[in-house]
């Protein structure tokens, strides 16, 4: 038994719906491991359960996986934005979001957040970051100015498979993007910040306030 299994069987167990989407997910699209997973998945449930966010932005639906999991943790009255810039998966992803319990809370927008999000006129209490991993960067800078003071940022994949500390990666434009946001976020006194090494690495910061001591 790995580590990662004792875990998977220390942990709240994976809804129905969320594993036949996990599998389906890898059966039927590119690079299926992008779906959050188990571990994670459950972990997005319970940060939005603890935060209690009214608004939440992601950006980077691919099969709807990560946005079921927040849209569980959201109360009644919450809602969910969800972007996805692919368009060629959201027959797949809106189908398995219409079988969610949850989907209410779930808008799935097809178009580019970094230009969208901030037309739609909304403050929101959190974001979760997990698409282009090239675009990182543009991305935080698009959604910090619509996230409310005291909120939150979520940036997934920022460990990047070890890749962000491996000189043979030094050319992969994916990774470049990934260590680029790294450093620009460590160094932006805008946000509180600390980096998990959870799966493939998960950033969380916190909208300073005005009352925040640096």
């Amino acid at each position: 038994m790995t580590v990662d299994d004792y875990i998977l069987q220390h942990i709240d167990p994976e809804p129905e719906l969320l594993y036949r989407l996990y599998r389906a997910s890898n059966l039927h699209l590119l690079n299926g491991r992008m779906a959050s997973g188990h571990l994670q998945g459950r972990l997005l449930k319970m940060l939005v359960q603890m935060l209690r966010p009214k608004r939440i932005v992601e950006v980077g639906t691919f099969s709807g996986y990560s946005a079921l999991c927040m849209a569980e943790g959201l109360e009644a009255d919450g809602r969910l934005y969800t972007f996805e810039i692919n368009d060629e998966i959201e027959d797949f992803t809106r189908q398995w979001i219409a079988q969610s319990p949850h989907a209410g809370k779930i808008e799935l927008i097809i178009g580019n957040a970094i230009e969208l999000a901030p037309q739609l006129g909304i403050t929101f209490d959190m974001a979760f970051i997990d698409g282009d991993k090239r675009t990182y960067i543009e991305t935080f800078e698009a959604l910090l100015p619509v996230v409310r003071p005291g909120g939150f940022l979520l940036a997934d994949n920022t460990l990047w498979d070890g890749h962000v500390v491996d000189d043979a990666y030094d050319h992969d434009q994916q990774t470049l993007g990934i260590r680029a946001f790294n450093d620009h976020v460590a160094g932006d006194d805008r946000v509180e910040k600390v980096m998990l090494p959870l799966r493939d690495g998960l950033t969380l910061m916190r909208k300073r306030t005005s009352d925040d001591a640096i």
